[in-house]
């Protein structure tokens, strides 16, 4: 076992394509969010309002907004509720025309996702508050760790990383980078040692030291692999004989590019360990964005942070109406020539 802590002063880390990164203005995250979750014609309703224009709402703009839904990864049983409102409200001739509708169905979202716009906080009543982090391989386990610890290094907590992921070299591995680049201790142990040891030891020395908040770092293991997730729950046990309120928080981090199986792995990580938080990682990737709808309807779980990017200010907590315009659109800044045309940023509470 050895443990390391660097000074206090954080290293920013280095990130491909860095110094490109760094010339580009320093937008706000959420504006962000909106550029990188609408690339190109991703926009849920891109060129909607324009094809539909001067129509009142029928089937096959209904039918058209269905499709969209599905293939935006947003999932049967949410797409048939938000679907169903919808139909009532276009019944009732309370949304005239396509501009109406695209409103509608962005404050249906909000509905949906608003219940589970929780942040993440640090009970300072528990010290160390303890985070297991959880995953399956390829999700952004690690660097969400990495991002969270210098998060909470803003703060001014103190923070100690373990490297629970033993099945690769603690000494080479990236929580140990990260830890020197934020400025939190770190322990750790040879690789194909224990997890629950390694865990064991960094609750003891957290505890030592007065440590603010711990990150437990956990194998990347997929969520089918039975014995694997008997491992997890071994780790979760040996934390609770250190404090029996631990953890505080069981962090799932999911890869939004894994679409419907990313529903999955959080259905079966819950059965399995009783997740407390979600991390939605890579949505400037391929994904729609849409399978953050499907797992708030589903699980109801509250959804911490979301990444957007490589770079660690490209990793915020979630905001409802902010993901919800940058998923759907904005009705007053619609038209063909896409999600660029309104270059107003949409930011957290705006129209609240």
């Amino acid at each position: 076992m050895f443990f390391r802590r660097k000074t206090d002063k954080t290293e920013e880390p280095r990130e491909e394509n860095g110094s490109a990164a760094e010339a580009q203005p320093k937008l706000g995250f959420f504006r962000r969010l909106r550029a990188r979750l609408n690339r190109g014609n991703s926009w849920l309703t891109y060129d909607l309002a324009d094809l539909f224009r001067g129509r009142e709402i029928d089937a096959a703009i209904l039918e058209e907004l269905e499709t969209r839904l599905l293939t935006a990864d947003v999932g049967v049983e949410a797409t048939e509720h938000i679907l169903s409102g919808l139909n009532r409200r276009v019944a009732r001739k309370e949304l005239r025309d396509v501009q109406a509708l695209i409103e509608a169905l962005r404050e249906a979202v909000v509905e949906i996702l608003e219940p589970c716009a929780k942040p993440l906080v640090i009970d300072t009543a528990h010290r160390p508050f303890v985070v297991l982090v959880v995953g399956v391989n390829g999700s952004g386990k690690t660097t969400t760790i990495g991002k969270l610890a210098r998060r909470l290094r803003d703060e001014g907590r103190s923070v100690m990383l373990a490297a629970g992921d033993t099945l690769r070299g603690a000494r080479d591995g990236q929580v140990g980078v990260w830890a020197e680049r934020t400025g939190s201790a770190f322990v750790a142990q040879q690789a194909g040692a224990d997890p629950g040891a390694v865990v064991f030891d960094a609750m003891q020395a957290a505890r030592a030291r007065g440590i603010d908040v711990l990150l437990a770092d956990t194998a990347g293991r997929l969520h089918s692999q039975s014995h694997l997730m008997e491992e997890l729950k071994k780790v979760k046990r040996v934390i609770q004989r250190v404090d029996p309120t631990a953890p505080h928080e069981v962090l799932l981090v999911l890869d939004a590019n894994q679409g419907q199986n990313a529903l999955t792995q959080a259905v079966q990580f819950h059965e399995a360990i009783g997740v407390t938080g979600l991390v939605l990682t890579k949505l400037d990737g391929t994904a729609k964005g849409g399978i953050v709808i499907a797992i708030a309807r589903r699980l109801g779980l509250p959804i911490r942070f979301i990444g957007i990017g490589e770079q660690p200010e490209d990793f915020g907590e979630f905001d409802a109406r902010a993901f919800a315009t940058a998923l759907v659109g904005d009705p007053r800044t619609l038209s063909s020539s896409g999600p660029e045309a309104g270059d107003r940023a949409a930011q957290p509470g705006e129209g609240t």
